[in-house]
């Protein structure tokens, strides 16, 4: 592994994390200004760089941005004894991996440091990955491949076909490889939401006019079928199309032939169409509010594209795809999401399916606080879930907001399922013993109990790192610091 460098004109802040780093077997290297960090650069490269913020030969911000524009992908902590907005907020902008105030606990800062090394190997073995070409479209559930062979079939036929799914699931997207990998891909793809138009226009929109057909058309309009001629013509939520507007697109479908509204020239059509609904459109028949004969035209073929819940293996490709898409529109580094995250989405029910994913991934490249993106930095709505049961020793943090009861009860609540009943016999024994003898104080005392326990051997797994106890305890950085000095655990 590379050495960590770090960058302050400060001796002894070198000097004490240089010690405090080899401790943890991290090589290191360390200097006065920032040029001479460039100059280094040249020829050699850290797995991560600490810098202060302010420095002779040059700032820190200044650094960052030279280094950004050197080595992208290396995770930058800017250090600074200034804790003023102006520049968290140039340092965040610049690309940097996180903001370390001055004075910090030592502890935490290697704690820290430690977090952007894993970033750093992690962004190492995927950086491959990132520069290959995006993927079409991904899918390795099950459901997914019948879809992706059904495309694979139709690739040299003009056949109707119907995509069904849920609102956000990509019906569109598979219409588009239909188009794409169809005898028709080099002609265009015209799509249009019958459901977003209405109903007086929809006519118009799919057939055009003619001048003066009705009030306000002052010129001829071509519509989507004269638009789609040689191509494919894609009509999403078909099942909310009026009813008199189905009869005009049934004689289009049987005779190829059309009329724009106010002509009395036919038209003939050369489109393939391929609808889609999230409806039931066999209910919507027998409700009379669908035609059957139209149904039974565009259910030629039909995909079925299932919701997210029913590809959650998908979930991780998915994510680290739109995060390097968002990345991507965005102009900026794309995040990397850490195991607990990814499982904390793996979770989630997804009622917007594909859509909502994208779009929290978009918020994600925007608002989560460092380049790792941790289970705690996902949207309200993702952490107000219950999280996935390998997760259980992590409470949900909306507990804590929502009023729940204190660390001990949630704790307690929670081990039924990791560990032996005996345990919570000892301690409903305990607890019956000191009530039955009238101890003063007996909750406080408990819980100071189980607390301290708790604490200690989490200590213990992570060899003193109190912000790596915390995290598997699923409480803050602050928290575990005060809890040690209220139990008397600092040895």
């Amino acid at each position: 592994m590379k050495p960590i460098w770090i960058a302050d004109d400060d001796q002894s802040i070198r000097f004490v994390l240089e010690r405090a780093l080899a401790r943890e077997q991290f090589a290191t290297r360390s200097f006065a200004s920032a040029r001479e960090v460039l100059a280094a650069l040249d020829a050699d490269e850290p797995q991560v760089l600490v810098s202060d913020i302010r420095m002779p030969g040059g700032s820190g911000i200044d650094l960052l941005a030279a280094v950004k524009a050197k080595r992208p992908g290396l995770p930058v902590i800017i250090m600074t004894a200034y804790s003023d907005l102006d520049s968290a907020v140039s340092a965040f902008q610049g690309g940097a991996f996180e903001y370390l105030p001055k004075p910090f606990d030592l502890a935490a800062a290697v704690e820290l440091i430690r977090r952007a090394v894993e970033e750093s190997l992690r962004e190492s073995s995927v950086r491959d990955e990132r520069g290959a070409e995006m993927p079409e479209m991904l899918g390795q559930a099950p459901a997914m491949q019948d879809v992706f062979r059904a495309i694979g079939r139709l690739s040299q036929s003009n056949v109707t076909v119907l995509i069904t799914g849920e609102s956000g699931s990509g019906k569109e997207l598979i219409a588009r490889a239909l188009h794409k990998h169809s005898p028709r891909g080099a002609g265009p793809f015209i799509a249009i939401n019958t459901a977003a138009i209405p109903k007086d226009l929809l006519e118009s929109e799919l057939f055009g006019h003619e001048r003066g057909a009705f009030t306000g058309a002052q010129t001829m309009r071509r519509g989507r079928f004269e638009q789609a001629d040689g191509g494919t013509l894609f009509l999403d939520e078909i099942g909310d199309m009026p009813f008199d507007l189905q009869t005009r697109l049934l004689r289009v479908l049987s005779d190829g032939q059309f009329y724009r509204v106010g002509g009395h020239q036919p038209l003939k059509s050369n489109v393939r169409v391929i609808a889609a609904t999230h409806q039931n459109l066999e209910q919507r028949v027998r409700e009379g509010a669908f035609r059957e004969d139209l149904f039974h035209r565009l259910n030629v073929i039909r995909l079925r594209l299932p919701p997210l819940r029913e590809r959650r293996e998908d979930i991780p490709a998915l994510t680290r795809f739109f995060l390097a898409k968002s990345a991507k529109e965005l102009g900026v580094e794309a995040k990397l999401i850490s195991d607990a995250a990814v499982q904390r989405l793996a979770a989630f029910d997804f009622p917007g399916n594909v859509r909502q994913l994208e779009n929290i991934c978009h918020w994600l490249t925007v608002m989560a606080p460092a380049q790792l993106v941790e289970a705690k930095d996902l949207p309200p709505e993702l952490l107000a879930a219950p999280a996935p049961a390998a997760a259980a020793e992590s409470p949900a943090p909306v507990a804590a907001a929502a009023g729940a009861p204190p660390a001990a009860t949630v704790a307690a609540a929670a081990l039924p399922s990791t560990v032996g009943a005996g345990w919570l016999d000892d301690l409903k024994r305990e607890a019956r013993r000191l009530l039955e003898s009238g101890s003063p104080e007996v909750w406080e005392l408990l819980t100071r109990q189980f607390e301290g326990q708790l604490i200690h051997t989490a200590l213990e797994l992570t060899r003193g790192r109190r912000i790596e106890a915390a995290h598997k305890l699923g409480i803050g950085r602050n928290t575990i610091t005060r809890k040690i000095q209220e139990l008397g655990l600092e040895d």
